[in-house]
Formats: structure tokens, C-alpha cells, sequence
């Protein structure tokens, strides 16, 4: 029962979900629920899966692309997304760690972040769109989960920037048996999903290695620009991540 009231609390924290009451809140479970990050993803996924395959019955690939892609921001309230615009904001306009932050803590959108966002959300739309019909389910999936499991590993591995913040609490320290239930929360799932929905081994590869790459890239420029990360260096993580995945399932000329 305390695990589902952590795997709850990490759903209202990182989507749009209202919980039961009866779950109550805890300071301290905020921090434990960092292991059920990734596995919000499934939930995440599995919305957006459903809105793409009902339109998909009525509309074009395109236009079922696109209505999944704005279901998934309404669901999450762009948290990510707005993450990853402060982050080019930040890191494209400050010159020093403190000038970086500050930036990325004012709510307003600079022309870094608009620029970003906008290229964001059209890689994104591009590459789904180019995906063959019957793998836009399991990409969905698989990118949803994969992603926040990536974005989670800077928890476990690096220390929050800030003296202050919105993900603190969640940030404060994530142990290795945490890492490792969410790991198996996205990895066991994912296996099974494979499973049903067969891939080229080759695409899948680089599926996987493609985030883990950029996910250990901006950890090095995160801890070399501001000594660590932020709420917003998460939401950046997991959208460049669900991107190099996507980029990976359409290499090899996947069909």
C-alpha cells in the first residue's frame, strides 16, 4: 500500500492526475517517490497510445500524431517541455552558474527558449509522423518510459544545483536499490511490450544507446556550467532522451 501511495504521489507531481484523498502527503515520500518517476511514463504512454490509435480511425497519420502529441502536453501540463526551455534559455544566455540559474528561474520565455521549443516539438512531430503506422504505438511506450528513467539517473548519480526549488524534495537523494526499482518498473515492462511489438535488433540498439549518450553528455554540462542540476535540467533530460529515441526506432529504415 505505501509503494502504490508513492507511485500516486509521483503521478500528481509530475502530471495533471488527481489522486484520492486518502493518500495523504508526507515530505518525506515526495523524496521516496522518485523511484516511480519513470513508471508515471507508462500512464503518460499509454494516453497518448490510446489518443493516436482512436484518431487514427478517423484522420490521417499525421493529424493522429499531433492530437497524441497535444494530449500528452495537457496531461503533463508541459512540465518537461517547459524545463527544457528554460534550460536553452539558461545555459544559451548565462555566462556564469549563478547567472545561468537565475535565468532559468524566471518564468518568462526567452528567444533560446522559444527557438528550442519550437525545434522540440517539431523533431518530435516529424519523427513520429515518419515512424510506420503499427510502431507509433510502441515507440510511444518505450519513449515515455525510457526517457524518464534516463532523466532519473541524474538524480542517482549527480547533486541538486540549487539551495532551493520545486524538485528539490524530490531531488535530495535517490539510493542505488531506488534506481534500480525504477529501472525494473520501465525495463521489465519494456521487455514484454518487445515482445508483441518485434523490432530490428539494430534500430533497438540504438534506441537505447542514443539517450545514454546525450543523457551522459548534458549530466557533463550540467555539472560543468551550474555544479549540478535542476527541476528544469530533469524536464530537459527526458525530452532530449524521448527524442533520440524516436531517433532510433526510425534508423535502419524501420518498417
Amino acid at each position: 500500500m505505501h509503494q502504490l501511495r508513492l507511485f500516486l504521489i509521483a503521478l500528481q507531481f509530475f502530471t495533471r492526475i488527481p489522486i484520492p484523498a486518502w493518500v495523504g502527503f508526507e515530505p518525506d515520500w515526495l523524496r521516496q517517490s522518485s523511484r516511480y518517476f519513470p513508471a508515471t511514463g507508462w500512464i503518460v504512454g499509454v494516453v497518448c497510445a490510446a489518443v493516436y490509435v482512436a484518431a487514427a480511425q478517423l484522420w490521417p497519420h499525421a493529424v493522429a500524431v499531433l492530437l497524441s502529441t497535444i494530449a500528452g502536453v495537457l496531461l503533463t501540463g508541459a512540465f518537461h517541455e517547459d524545463g527544457f526551455a528554460d534550460v536553452c534559455d539558461g545555459f544559451g544566455g548565462g555566462m556564469t552558474p549563478e547567472r545561468v540559474l537565475e535565468i532559468m528561474k524566471d518564468s518568462r520565455v526567452g528567444a533560446y527558449g522559444a527557438i528550442g521549443i519550437f525545434l522540440l516539438l517539431t523533431c518530435k512531430l516529424a519523427m513520429l509522423i515518419s515512424l510506420p503506422t503499427r510502431l507509433v504505438l510502441p515507440a510511444l511506450l518505450l519513449a515515455h518510459t525510457l526517457s524518464r528513467l534516463a532523466s532519473c539517473s541524474l538524480i542517482w548519480r549527480m547533486q541538486y544545483a540549487r539551495h532551493e526549488g520545486k524538485a528539490k524534495p524530490l531531488a535530495q537523494e535517490m539510493h542505488a536499490g531506488e534506481f534500480l526499482v525504477a529501472s525494473l518498473t520501465v525495463l521489465l515492462p519494456a521487455a514484454l511490450l518487445l515482445y508483441y511489438f518485434p523490432m530490428p535488433l539494430k534500430a533497438l540498439l540504438l534506441a537505447f544507446a542514443l539517450p545514454v549518450l546525450l543523457t551522459w553528455y548534458m549530466a557533463r554540462m550540467f555539472q560543468r556550467r551550474i555544479g549540478g542540476f535542476t527541476g528544469d535540467c530533469l524536464g530537459a533530460t527526458q525530452q532530449v532522451a524521448e527524442l533520440a529515441i524516436y531517433l532510433g526506432l526510425l534508423a535502419f529504415q524501420v518498417s
